[in-house]
């Protein structure tokens, strides 16, 4: 077939329609490429509008380049968090250290980016808001794959047809829990739980991190500016799941208080705060671990198929660069050999972030008297947490190139 022949059977050939549902990073990032490829493109979330603020995340690696090449790393960068002091604490609220937060987390001054979670998600949204359409308040009720593509049935009582659906929404995906079966089978508790919100900044904090830790708990207020609200977080091992404790907001309330009630520091207002939070979430400490990525037409990407925790600090940028490979992988090929070829591609990758939790996330929240007394002489004799050696994780692929194909109806 000639070039001309190529151009031809483009422009006459029906933009393959797909759905991804998920609004948050993995979602719109993915929307992204696959808008760059030619595909019709549909966002569903359940959520009635982008959620703005949120905790400050990280963007480090591979996925560098990868919203260097969507346009909005200048974006990114303008905002930037200027954390400029982790300080720790003991049980009885003395200072143990006052580091540089890039010594804790690995980070690297100039290159790689903290930003807030909403400004993340405004900008990825931005990028594509006017190419991609996108459904609020609504999401997948059903999927019924056949030979022609995937009946989707939405909760608002819609129904359509997609050539694929994608999966992008979350640590406890929907999608996932229609494709593969019940989310227990893929959870792997990692023996934390955790709570975070934020609350009225009165303690004067700017531009800082001050963190209290006893063995198997620890609580951190995170003043990402000169803002008068904190960022709140309360973190606490567990030796099992604890399920049934989670089967009401008020009931996880009340685990999170009652490991806490003796506390000391600042942290019986946190538990008051805590209580009248808004914006209160509480969830496990857990990684998703899955065999495959996708079944028949319908696949996952980011946090529904591969969790990292936060204790990797990686998972929007897993996200980022998983919605690069799964689009490109697609690119050019059908479903099955585009998800074939994404997940031989982006495997080795996810695996080799995932098992970054005990290579210093861990080393934060220790869990005995003796592991705490080892974190804290760390933190008061060296000016870094441990290297990795090799490669850093979070830069252990490099991106393929893959060739945009010309949008239907539009000349290359």
């Amino acid at each position: 077939m000639t070039r001309t022949d190529l151009l031809t059977d483009i422009r006459t050939t029906p933009r393959r329609k797909v759905l991804i549902s998920g609004a948050s990073i993995a979602g719109p990032a993915l929307a992204f490429w696959l808008n760059r490829y030619g595909y019709a493109v549909t966002v569903v979330e359940k959520a009635g509008t982008l959620r703005s603020g949120g905790y400050p995340i990280d963007v480090r690696g591979t996925a560098l380049e990868v919203v260097r090449r969507m346009g909005i790393l200048p974006q990114l960068q303008d905002a930037q968090i200027d954390s400029r002091r982790f300080t720790f604490l003991d049980g009885d609220a003395s200072v143990v250290a006052s580091v540089n937060p890039h010594t804790v987390d690995g980070s690297v001054a100039g290159r790689d980016l903290e930003v807030r979670r909403g400004d993340l998600t405004d900008a990825l949204y931005t990028a594509v808001r006017d190419d991609v359409e996108f459904l609020f308040n609504d999401s997948i009720h059903t999927l019924d794959q056949s030979d022609h593509g995937v009946d989707v049935t939405f909760r608002g009582g819609s129904r359509h047809t997609f050539d694929m659906v994608f999966g992008a929404d979350g640590l406890h995906s929907h999608t996932r829990e229609l494709l593969f079966g019940p989310e227990e089978q893929f959870h792997r508790y990692l023996g934390y739980c955790f709570a975070g919100f934020t609350m009225r900044n009165t303690f004067g904090l700017s531009h800082e991190i001050m963190m209290w830790n006893t063995p198997g708990r620890a609580a951190a207020l995170y003043a990402v500016g000169d803002s008068d609200e904190v960022h709140a977080f309360l973190n606490f091992a567990h030796p099992e799941p604890p399920f049934d404790a989670f089967g009401t907001p008020e009931a996880q309330r009340d685990l999170v208080a009652a490991i806490f009630a003796d506390a000391g520091w600042e942290v019986p207002g946190m538990i008051a705060a805590m209580r009248d939070a808004d914006d209160l979430f509480i969830d496990m400490v857990s990684q998703i671990r899955m065999p495959r990525w996708s079944s028949g037409r319908v696949a996952l990407v980011g946090d529904s198929a591969y969790a990292p925790s936060f204790l990797t600090g990686q998972g929007s940028s897993l996200a980022l660069v998983g919605a690069y490979m799964l689009a490109g992988s697609l690119a050019d090929r059908d479903a099955a050999a585009g998800f074939a070829a994404y997940e031989h591609n982006t495997r080795e990758f996810v695996t080799v972030n995932q098992d970054q939790i005990g290579e210093g996330g861990a080393t934060l929240f220790p869990t005995t008297p003796q592991a705490l007394e080892q974190r804290n002489n760390m933190l008061r004799n060296l000016s870094t947490m441990p290297a990795t050696e090799g490669r850093p994780a979070h830069s252990a692929l490099t991106l393929p190139e893959f060739m945009p194909r010309p949008t239907p109806g539009r000349c290359p």
